[in-house]
């Protein structure tokens, strides 16, 4: 078995913001690749499928980004997996717009929902970082990783997307620089939109159905209505 976390944050205020990008990409990689409906387990949001002829669990931690960690630990240890079995997907700060890279291990870069996990799983499991670029000042930080994607980010988003759902199976296979040169063929991780086709019917972006995802009512009883409560009243980062 394998585990694919997209880190983010929950609730529909955050569902569009740069720092989603994680959503994002295992929400791509669920619709594309006809994974289970979500539901909630692990502290977080789960989608069950399969890649590569390998049984794979799609995560969305619902702790806030700051505690990444917890939900995805408490994935690991009901499965009695090892950080070998584990990929995070989540966004970059020093890499530009639609650049990605992979990586095994490492430091966080500051990225507090990365060292939590760091803290809870162990640091050697493969990163898959989605950039999102630098506003240029230390101090507007904040607001640029918490802000919405501007709908001029669609041309580098949504093939960038596309192309990680699309070639999902290379990243449970470890085959990850077939990988980047699948999604670099196809505009994805390299900063440039994907050549447009002369005619295609206009489909949903992302960052639309991100909103749409981020505004389903939620339950108002139930374990899953606790369970939120207790969430939510996280601090966010």
């Amino acid at each position: 078995m394998f585990i694919i976390a997209g880190l983010g944050n929950p609730g529909g205020q955050y569902a569009a913001n740069r720092h989603n990008i994680g959503f994002m990409a295992v929400d791509a990689i669920a619709e594309k690749n006809g994974f289970s409906p979500w539901s909630a387990k692990f502290k977080g949001l789960i989608s069950e499928g399969s890649l590569a002829g390998e049984k794979v669990l799609l995560i969305k931690p619902q702790t806030f980004m700051n505690l990444s960690g917890e939900s995805v630990g408490e994935a690991l240890r009901f499965y009695k997996l090892s950080v070998a079995d584990l990929l995070v997907i989540y966004d970059e700060l020093d890499l530009m717009p639609g650049k990605a890279r992979i990586k095994t291990g490492g430091g966080s870069g500051g990225h507090n929902g990365i060292k939590s996990i760091d803290a809870h799983c162990g640091k050697d499991y493969r990163r898959l970082r989605l950039g999102i670029g630098h506003p240029g000042d230390k101090a507007r930080v904040h607001g640029h990783v918490l802000g919405n994607f501007a709908k001029a980010d669609s041309a580098w988003l949504e093939p960038l997307l596309e192309g990680i759902a699309k070639n999902a199976e290379l990243l449970v296979r470890g085959e990850d620089s077939q990988f980047m040169n699948k999604i670099a063929i196809t505009g994805g991780g390299t900063g440039n939109p994907a050549p447009k086709p002369a005619t295609k019917p206009k489909a949903q972006s992302h960052i639309h159905k991100a909103r749409q995802r981020g505004q389903q009512k939620m339950p108002e009883s139930g374990p899953m209505a606790d369970m939120l409560k207790k969430m939510f009243g996280q601090k966010k980062d």
